[in-house]
């Protein structure tokens, strides 16, 4: 067998590795500052108490540790160290967790809190036991931390330091909330289960050139690949080849390219909660929180659910698949506005696909989902993160949709007037509704009837030239400049947009409006033929035509109807809390990320989530405290009955005591747990700022 001779890797167990007594790790100075956040540390707990629970040969593989020893002028008296050159984020958070365990269990039980330390401290020079050698860390950040660090896990924060900012203080204080003194034992049995590979480098090895081979070699997994390999991993090679051929190959091909967004999509509507698409791992995260535990009993069931669902993902991708007429028509609707409204959409055709549910309600919800999408876009509203609270209205029952929809679905008042100033949106669509309607809401587009292609037509330029007339008389040049600019203002909105046969369309360019008229007199469009009985053109035909294709608009882009006295308001952009977008860390902007939020109709001046975490749970512990006690209980905080460590803390009452230290994911979390906790979350809203919307 031929060798290394630079490099040596074993694979080791973690916990014996740490806790020998010659390990002591160095972190060099060039080492970037610790990151990790309390999202990466939930996710470190969540796997340790999962192999904590799985059989005794189960294992979890944490990656590699690559390390090099160090030279001889930075050994210490304490004999060789390994300078760390690839894994200091793993391995701090680690002794951090262990360092709650230790503190949590101190006085509790002597043996566990002695097997503890071993890993955290080295031993006493006079070979006592590792409490009593409690000198130094055997994790060693550099200077700029390394007090900071130790301090923490020695616990000796004195009085002045018991309130500052450091990720070590904010990830230990973390592990502390959420592991009680029972569970201490159930987390250093997962922990014992924890594995890596441990790379050590010869001196002659290129240091630098191996941490960009492991960190920076090839392309990264994709969300979908990630969850393929966690749905068949631990599987027999039989079992994962009927998975495979019988689900997972069959959602790929429903999917297509697309199959990244339909996880997504699929998530989005299993759970009410927006996913983020941000290139990172949300997707995967997700999925795993909804499937903790894939076990082939059950895995079929759920894989089977993905694949019919992955069935109806293609009817919307590919409308044209739907037999039906008008149910296809709608379907591509729809799609004028992309993917967004699928994971609504997605499991109401499934039922329709299975006649489990009539035909008619899917045709009405594709069109109120067209309706709210158009409306908003014409008034200038976003339309993105609306959809993850219209499933979650869904899931409590037909109304409960009806009146969400209806909520942020704009008024006919803001429409008409969005419509008399404003570029028209997907013109080509809307026209072609409008002309196809003939006075009956949702009928086939002209489109389907066209002997030729359908073009845009402006009937007034979007850039007159100077020879352009609308009355045949005065040229454009001649117009005063306000008449100019009135005129190009209103070019490009409903009343100066038709739809035209390509041929006509392209005689017609550039041509004054007089010349045009005996062209539009032949068109097959009636919405078009109409405009040859008017004899000029210009702002007040525009006014007048708007105001007449307005009324069509709002009868084929209806706004829902609820039941009576019930939800019928316009909510002018709010968020609904369970949609705000949980931020990692503390980005820049983030004291002013709301405009004000909406509290059960209190308005509230607040505009970060740290006082929005505050004064909510505040607001609770008065109003429904059994509900913050019942959250806290399960969650592992943030309220608790003494302050056990040091941190930011705010008081309650005599015996409760808010922790207010998490991180700004972690404390909306919290805020949105709570108000679900209490049957509130519906009633609480935000505004985004404009430094929120760019964050």
């Amino acid at each position: 067998m031929v060798t290394a001779t630079n490099v040596e890797a074993t694979a080791v167990n973690t916990i014996a590795w740490l806790s020998r007594p010659e390990t002591t790790i160095v972190v060099p100075v060039y080492q970037r500052q610790y990151r990790w956040d309390i999202g990466g540390c939930e996710q470190l707990l969540g796997d340790i108490r999962a192999v904590a629970d799985s059989r005794d040969a189960h294992t979890h593989f944490i990656g590699s540790i690559l390390s090099t020893g160090a030279s001889a002028d930075e050994r210490s008296a304490h004999g060789s160290e390994l300078v760390l050159i690839d894994g200091q984020q793993r391995i701090t958070t680690l002794m951090l967790l262990i360092a709650a365990l230790h503190h949590t269990i101190a006085g509790h039980d002597d043996a566990l809190a002695e097997e503890l330390a071993r890993v955290l401290v080295r031993a006493s020079p006079a070979g006592g036991s590792a409490s009593a050698g409690r000198g130094r860390t055997k994790l060693r950040p550099h200077r700029a931390w390394a007090d900071v660090f130790e301090s923490v896990v020695l616990d000796r924060l004195g009085a002045d330091e018991r309130v500052r900012d450091s990720r070590f203080d904010d990830n230990y204080a973390f592990f502390r909330s959420q592991v009680r003194v029972e569970e201490v034992p159930r987390i250093w049995r997962g922990l014992q289960k924890l594995e890596h590979v441990a790379i050590t480098l010869g001196a002659d090895a290129n240091a630098q050139q191996i941490f960009e081979s492991l960190n920076s070699t090839g392309a990264p997994l994709l969300d979908h690949e990630l969850i393929h390999n966690y749905v068949l991993m631990g599987l027999s090679h039989a079992e994962q080849t009927e998975i495979e051929e019988s689900f997972w190959l069959p959602i790929e091909q429903n999917t297509g390219d697309s199959i990244a967004a339909f996880w997504r999509h699929y998530l989005v509507m299993k759970t009410g909660r927006e996913v983020a698409a941000s290139g990172g791992r949300e997707v995967y995260d997700a999925f795993r929180q909804v499937f903790p535990r894939l076990e082939l009993a059950s895995l079929r069931e759920q894989a089977a659910e993905w694949r019919d669902h992955s069935a109806a993902y293609r009817v919307l991708l590919e409308p044209e698949l739907e037999p039906d007429p008008e149910v296809a028509h709608e379907l591509r609707g729809l799609a004028v506005f992309g993917k967004g409204t699928y994971p609504l959409v997605m499991p109401a055709y499934l039922e329709y696909s299975r006649a489990s549910a009539e035909r008619a309600s899917l045709v009405l919800l594709l069109r109120q989902v067209q309706s709210l999408l158009l409306r908003r876009t014409v008034v200038g509203i976003r339309t993105d993160r609306l959809v993850a609270r219209l499933c979650r209205a869904r899931a409590e029952g037909g109304e409960a949709l009806v009146r969400a929809i209806a909520r942020i679905t704009p008024s006919d008042e803001r429409v008409k007037v969005a419509l008399k100033f404003s570029e028209l949106p997907h013109a080509a669509y809307v026209l072609g509704r409008i002309a196809g309607a003939s006075g009956a809401v949702g009928a086939a587009s002209v489109e389907a009837d066209a002997t030729e292609p359908l073009d845009l037509e402006w009937i007034v330029p979007a850039a007159p030239s100077d020879d352009w007339s609308g009355d045949g008389e005065r040229r454009f040049a001649d117009y005063s400049d306000d008449e100019q600019n009135s005129h190009r203002a209103l070019s490009g909105t409903l009343g100066n947009l038709t739809l035209l046969e390509r041929g006509l369309a392209e005689r017609a360019f550039d041509l004054s409006y007089p010349e045009k008229r005996a062209l539009y007199a032949s068109s097959a469009v009636p919405l078009t033929a109409e405009l040859a009985g008017t004899p000029a053109w210009g702002t007040g035909a525009i006014a007048e035509r708007t105001v007449r294709l307005t009324e069509r608009f709002l009868e084929v882009w209806a706004r829902p109807l609820p039941a009576a006295g019930r939800g019928y308001i316009d909510d002018d952009d709010l968020t609904p809390v369970l949609d705000a977008i949980r931020r990692r860390g503390w980005p820049r902007g983030w004291e002013r990320e709301w405009d004000y939020v909406e509290y059960r109709g209190e308005h509230w001046e607040v505009y970060d989530v740290k006082y929005l975490f505050n004064r909510v749970f505040k607001r609770l512990w008065a109003d429904s405290r059994e509900s913050v006690v019942s959250f806290s209980a399960r969650r592992g905080g943030p309220v608790y009955e003494a302050e056990s460590w040091n941190g930011q803390w705010d008081r309650l009452d005599d015996e409760h005591h808010l922790y207010m230290g998490w991180d700004s994911q972690y404390m909306l979390t919290a805020v949105q747990g709570v108000l679900e906790e209490a049957g509130l979350a519906s009633e609480v809203f935000v505004k985004y700022s404009y430094f929120g919307a760019v964050m």
